[in-house]
């Protein structure tokens, strides 16, 4: 796929491995609707500097996990740039690191409720308005060992790959999907200490950056010959 001239939309765009791809997708020409749930400031701030690549770029809140607010946000969407080419389910939350019998009822619901249920939600919005396109899912190492959060977050990010599985099957040829599975990633979310530790399991001696990650999702999205695939990048952590 050219990416100059279309238009995405990243959910929890603004910061992080969300900005790092909004960046990415603005500097390749894309135009980007740019999701968050809860700092638009920040959302503005990554919209204001893919716009500095002379695209468009909007901000457009919405908890992925609420359908109603996901609905609003797309027809947001659509009413400003006409259409949806692609679309990077990116929004996630960690939860607390929990043992599986420390997992209540609100820890599963609600990481599963933005990191799976949210992924779906968004997805089948934009369906209504993609007739060709483009489906990337940021998903984790931890949906396949496990990780080392919980059970909460594994299953979600393991959902994902399935799901990521079961779209490609049912939308092809029109609309590709394909997930991105990140092993530890160098954002505000991990401190220092958790960083140095994760760095000593890597083959590289490093933990990804957010560019790397935005990286592959633009090589997804520009090779028209993969669908139903699962890319890992984790610094060889994981060898499957």
């Amino acid at each position: 796929m050219e990416l100059t001239g279309k238009v995405a939309l990243v959910t929890g765009g603004g910061r992080g491995i969300g900005r790092a791809i909004s960046l990415a997708l603005a500097e390749k020409g894309a135009n980007v609707a740019v999701n968050y749930a809860h700092s638009r400031e920040k959302a503005e701030e990554t919209a204001e500097l893919c716009r500095s690549y002379g695209v468009d770029a909007i901000a457009v809140k919405a908890d992925v996990s609420n359908r109603e607010e996901v609905r609003r946000m797309v027809e947001e969407v659509i009413n400003h740039f006409g259409r949806i080419d692609i679309l990077v389910n990116n929004a996630g939350i960690l939860g607390k690191a929990l043992k599986p019998m420390e997992v209540t009822d609100e820890d599963w619901d609600a990481v599963l409720g933005v990191n799976l249920k949210g992924a779906f939600i968004v997805t089948q919005e934009v369906l209504k308005y993609m007739k060709k396109g483009k489906i990337v899912n940021i998903a984790s190492i931890a949906g396949k060992d496990g990780g080392t959060v919980g059970p909460h977050y594994a299953a979600s990010k393991g959902g994902l790959i399935a799901l990521t599985f079961n779209l490609a099957r049912h939308l092809a040829p029109d609309i590709l999907v394909n997930a991105v599975a990140p092993g530890p990633v160098d954002t505000e979310l991990i401190n220092p200490e958790i960083k140095k530790r994760l760095r000593s399991l890597s083959l590289t001696g490093e933990i990804a950056k957010p560019e790397e990650i935005a990286h592959t999702v633009i090589f997804l999205l520009e090779n028209d010959h993969i669908t139903g695939e699962v890319i890992d990048v984790n610094g060889g952590r994981l060898m499957d």
